[in-house]
C-alpha cells in the first residue's frame, strides 16, 4: 500500500511531507503554528480564516482592528498559507491580493465553516448554496493574484445536496492549484462520520492535488485515509490541538510502522512552552488563548479537570503560569 506521500506541489510550492494544519478560528495563530512544525512533520500551516471585508477595510487604511492580526506569521513559518472567507468576489480579490503583499505562499478559501455567525452572511459553507457565486469568487480571486490559490470545503450544505465533485471540477476550471474536502455537510456540523468515499470520487474527478481532511485521530488513520481515497495529502484540525506531537507521530508511523506517545513530562514542558511565548507575545486575548488551550490539552492529563478549572478561575497570564507549574511541580494536585 502506497501510504503517505513524501511530498506533493501545490502550484509552484513544495509541501514535504505531504501533511497540512488545518485553519482553526481561535487555535492556530503564529504560536500555535509554530509549536506545530518545532515537533516535526507537518508540511503546511494556515492561518486562522480572515475577513475579507477587514482586510480589505485595513488596505484602504482604516483601522486595521483584529482582522490583520490573523495574518501575522514569522519569516520561518514557510510555506504558510493564507485562508479567507466572504462573499464579495471583488471584496475576496483585493484581500487576496493583500495576502500576496504580505509574503503569504498560498491563499485559501473558507467554503467549510459551518458556524451560524459566517453561514448567515453567506460566508464559510453558506456559500455552498451558490455554485454560480462560487465561480465567481473563484474566478476574481484567481485573476487577482499570481501564487497559488486553493479551496477548503464541505461536501455540501445537506445530504440531499451534495456537490463535492462539482465544486472541484469547478476549482480546477477556474485555475485553482489544489482543494481540501472535510466530507461532512454544513448540517453535520462535527457530528457523525466523515464521508472518505466522497474524497475518493473528487479525487477522480480532478487533476489537481486533492487533500482529505476528517476523522484522522491517529497515524494509522492518515495512511488508511491516503490509501481508501489516493488522495494526495492529508490534513488535520481539531485532532492536532488535542495531540500536537500528531504530525511527527505520522512519520516516525511511516518510518517505522509504530509511533511513540508523548510522555507525562512531555506534556507539562509542552503546556508550560506554549504558555510562556503566549504570554511573552503580550496580545489581548492572552488568558483567553491560554484558557482555551487548557480546555483543547488537558484532557488526559492526570487530574486535569482539577487543573482547568484553576486555570479558568485565573485573572491573569503571570497566574495562569504559576498554576502549571506548581501542578508540575505536585505541590498544587493531589
Amino acid at each position: 500500500m502506497p501510504g503517505l506521500a513524501k511530498c506533493f506541489r501545490i502550484g509552484n510550492v513544495t509541501v514535504a511531507p505531504a501533511t497540512v494544519l488545518a485553519p482553526m478560528a481561535g487555535v492556530t495563530d503564529t504560536v500555535f503554528r509554530r509549536f506545530i512544525r518545532s515537533l516535526g512533520g507537518c508540511g503546511l500551516t494556515m492561518t486562522e480564516f480572515a475577513s475579507s471585508h477587514g482586510i480589505a477595510r485595513a488596505a484602504r487604511g482604516r483601522k486595521p482592528g483584529r482582522t490583520m492580526k490573523y495574518l501575522y506569521f514569522e519569516p520561518d513559518e514557510h510555506p504558510i498559507s493564507a485562508q479567507l472567507f466572504g462573499a464579495d468576489p471583488d471584496v475576496l480579490a483585493a484581500a487576496a491580493g493583500v495576502c500576496q503583499e504580505l509574503g503569504f505562499d498560498i491563499v485559501d478559501l473558507n467554503l467549510g465553516c459551518p458556524v451560524n455567525k459566517v453561514v448567515r452572511s453567506n460566508g464559510g459553507s453558506g456559500l455552498l448554496r451558490d455554485l454560480p457565486l462560487i465561480e465567481r469568487i473563484l474566478r476574481a480571486v484567481r485573476a487577482a493574484i499570481s501564487i497559488p490559490f486553493t479551496l477548503k470545503y464541505r461536501s455540501g450544505w445537506n445530504e440531499r445536496e451534495i456537490v463535492a465533485v462539482e465544486i472541484a471540477r469547478m476549482a480546477e476550471d477556474c485555475g485553482l492549484q489544489a482543494v481540501a474536502l472535510h466530507p461532512r455537510t454544513r448540517e453535520q456540523g462535527y457530528s457523525g462520520r466523515a464521508d472518505w468515499s466522497c474524497i475518493a470520487r473528487v479525487k477522480e474527478a480532478i487533476g489537481i492535488p486533492v487533500i482529505g481532511n476528517g476523522d484522522i485521530v491517529t497515524p494509522a488513520d492518515a495512511e488508511r485515509m491516503m490509501n481508501e481515497t489516493g488522495c494526495d495529502a492529508i490534513m488535520i484540525g481539531r485532532a492536532a490541538s488535542q495531540n500536537p506531537w500528531i504530525f511527527r507521530q505520522i512519520a516516525e508511523y511511516e518510518a517505522t510502522g509504530a509511533w511513540t506517545e508523548p510522555t507525562v513530562e512531555d506534556r507539562w514542558a509542552l503546556l508550560l512552552s506554549y504558555y510562556r511565548l503566549v504570554a511573552g507575545r503580550g496580545e489581548p486575548d492572552t488568558v483567553g488563548r491560554m484558557k482555551q488551550f487548557a480546555g483543547m490539552f488537558t484532557h488526559g492529563m492526570r487530574n486535569g479537570a482539577r487543573l482547568r478549572a484553576d486555570i479558568y478561575h485565573a485573572r491573569d497570564e503571570q497566574e495562569i503560569i504559576g498554576i502549571v507549574e506548581m501542578a508540575q511541580a505536585g505541590r498544587c494536585l493531589a
